[in-house]
């Protein structure tokens, strides 16, 4: 048996030596910075041939601005990357979690960004394996031993039992907020105010807007889901959740706000990424440039209400109906079919925007788009929508 000298002697040692797999992620993460540089010169590069045009239109004046908030967004990433991966490389881990998780949104303004001005590439790859990387990063640079790890776990998976069988489960344990903010509860929020936001959607067409006429009001390739709702109701969770019992009028400014800023910021994206409109709000009261007005932001604002106070509870209720031991294979699968299908349908929005542009299928993506998403099953799928690609500021 170690004397307790001997034991702190060891336990130095092993914080002091830097762990193999510590040492993968520096070496990726510096490997990440390398790769992002070629789109660094490109972004320099489109710059130059953007200012030269010296055209002073709002589509171009939109593209320059996007360009060199692509081109800090990208410096700032690979400077980042090559200070995490050498602290990675010293074992020095104090700081790599927030370091990391600033790459990570980064990447996803990276993401917007290329969008808009480059439409979907190849090149897109490069931040999807460097969101994985960084992902899986996350889940290794705890500090704590993996003897530690397995015993939390153990604990986590007990607690969790205990929790599903008083029906607990997912709420927030501190007190602070009504749930817990982890993935699982985040997802199914999502996928159900998806569905709820297709239903609403649809109802109040067919009842106020062209009364008697159905309409597919769905936002994505397959399924009834209306993701601007998943992500708004998402958002006002992760603003509202400490505010549960707040005053129903804070709740409902609170939600007006943040839901009206949602939906002129989603309607700006398509229209830059891919000349999309899908509403226009043009002409009504206290309109904010047709993409949102005073009236949906009421919507919104009830609609948050609605949610944090009534539908959220009951959300809780029929997600914990999935058995415990399921909980999360069976998320972990959903996950990735909604992810799936986010991603097809931003691919065939893509393709969409460039046969109306008069651009002919170069690759077998836009090949299989084509055929079987061609611009008639766009139109009856995306009923709602309509595309100029004059809007976008692709570059």
């Amino acid at each position: 048996m170690l004397d307790p000298e001997a034991a702190e002697d060891l336990f130095e040692e092993m914080h002091r030596k830097t762990p193999l797999g510590l040492k993968v992620f520096g070496i990726l993460s510096i490997v990440v910075g390398a790769a992002l540089l070629p789109n660094s010169v490109r972004a320099l590069l489109s710059i130059g041939d953007v200012f030269q045009t010296g055209s002073t239109d709002y589509v171009t004046i939109v593209s320059q601005v996007l360009l060199c908030v692509l081109l800090v967004e990208l410096v700032a990433t690979f400077a980042l990357s090559i200070v995490l991966g050498v602290r990675l490389l010293l074992n020095k881990r104090r700081g790599a979690r927030y370091i990391a998780e600033v790459m990570i949104l980064l990447l996803v303004l990276d993401l917007l960004c290329r969008l808009m001005l480059f439409g979907i590439e190849w090149e897109l790859v490069v931040d999807l394996v460097a969101g994985g990387v960084l992902i899986a990063m996350l889940t290794f640079i705890d500090p704590t031993l993996s003897e530690e790890r397995e015993l939390a776990r153990r604990l986590r998976r007990m607690e969790t039992r205990e929790s599903a069988e008083d029906g607990t489960l997912g709420l927030d344990e501190t007190g602070r907020g009504f749930i817990a903010l982890d993935f699982f509860n985040l997802f199914w929020i999502f996928v159900i105010a998806c569905v709820l936001g297709d239903v609403i959607e649809t109802v109040y067409h067919v009842l106020v807007v062209d009364p008697g006429h159905y309409q597919v009001r769905a936002g994505m390739l397959w399924g009834p889901f209306s993701p601007i709702y998943g992500f708004g109701a998402v958002l006002m969770t992760l603003a509202l959740n400490r505010f549960h019992k707040a005053n129903a009028f804070v709740i409902f400014l609170v939600s007006a706000i943040i839901g009206g800023a949602f939906e002129y910021a989603v309607s700006w994206f398509l229209q830059f990424a891919f000349g999309v409109v899908a509403w226009d709000y043009s002409g009504t009261f206290l309109n904010i440039g047709g993409r949102t007005n005073f009236m949906f932001m009421c919507m919104w604002g009830v609609l948050g209400f609605v949610w944090i106070k009534l539908l959220l509870p009951w959300m809780l209720r029929l997600v914990n109906m999935i058995p415990w031991q399921w909980r999360y294979s069976v998320t972990a699968v959903c996950a990735m079919l909604m992810l799936f299908d986010g991603l097809m349908t931003l691919a065939t929005l893509n393709c969409w925007y460039e046969r109306m542009a008069g651009i002919a299928p170069d690759n077998a993506l836009a090949q299989y788009c084509a055929t079987h998403f061609d611009n008639a099953f766009m139109e009856q799928r995306f009923q709602s929508m309509s595309i100029d690609p004059s809007m976008s500021t692709r570059a």
